[in-house]
């Protein structure tokens, strides 16, 4: 029969104290390692999704003296056939051509210009998860919906300020990054998984 020897001792409560303070800073590590990364893609989406398209839009309003996507010139894009915000920003030979759609990870997300079909039409730039804008925001997705509006508007709601959120968009077309709807766009949707594009209006 085997004796233990008396040199042999457990642990101290002073030893498992440390390393459960060890494993405590490990775990806090991660986790704000993880925020880090959460934080970095949310400013990225707002970048490539957002400002790169408005500074785009700008740009070529400030050359052209008017709206890529507003072949009449009347302030509003998207409102006749033929517009093609696309290629009127990608022709351009003094705008660096923005991306759609945006890729964060293992999301995507397509941008449209246009306008949001009310009475007076007012111009939009409009975020969905899909070629159509017929899906709804996921809960991971909808992060970089309120990071967006928090953003520009300072707080996320959705409702109120330049962004809002929808929950019904139609006319669009990703071949021209444009979106022309067959009907007004109630943009009053609070932006969670309920609403299927975000809408930014950019030049009010």
């Amino acid at each position: 029969m085997k004796r233990f020897s008396q040199n042999q001792k457990g642990f101290t409560l002073i030893e498992l104290a440390i390393v459960m303070v060890i494993i405590g800073i490990l775990i806090g590590a991660v986790l704000k390692g993880q925020d880090l990364i959460q934080n970095a893609r949310a400013k990225k989406f707002i970048n490539d999704a957002g400002r790169k398209y408005e500074v785009a839009v700008w740009t070529y309003f400030d050359r052209k003296g008017r709206f890529p996507g507003d072949s009449d010139k009347n302030g509003v894009i998207g409102e006749d056939t033929g517009d093609d915000p696309k290629s009127d920003i990608s022709n351009a030979n003094f705008i660096s051509s923005p991306d759609s759609p945006v890729t964060l990870g293992s999301f995507s997300f397509y941008v449209f210009l246009g306008n949001d079909g009310g009475t007076p039409a007012k111009n939009v730039l409009v975020i969905c998860n899909s070629s159509d804008c017929s899906s709804t925001f996921s809960s991971d997705e909808v992060q970089y919906i309120e990071a967006f509006d928090t953003a520009i508007d300072g707080s996320s709601d959705g409702t109120a300020g330049l962004v809002r959120c929808a929950t019904t968009v139609s006319g669009t077309d990703n071949t021209k990054w444009l979106i022309n709807p067959t009907s007004a766009i109630s943009a009053t949707a609070s932006c969670d998984t309920s609403a299927k594009a975000l809408l930014y209006y950019f030049d009010r």
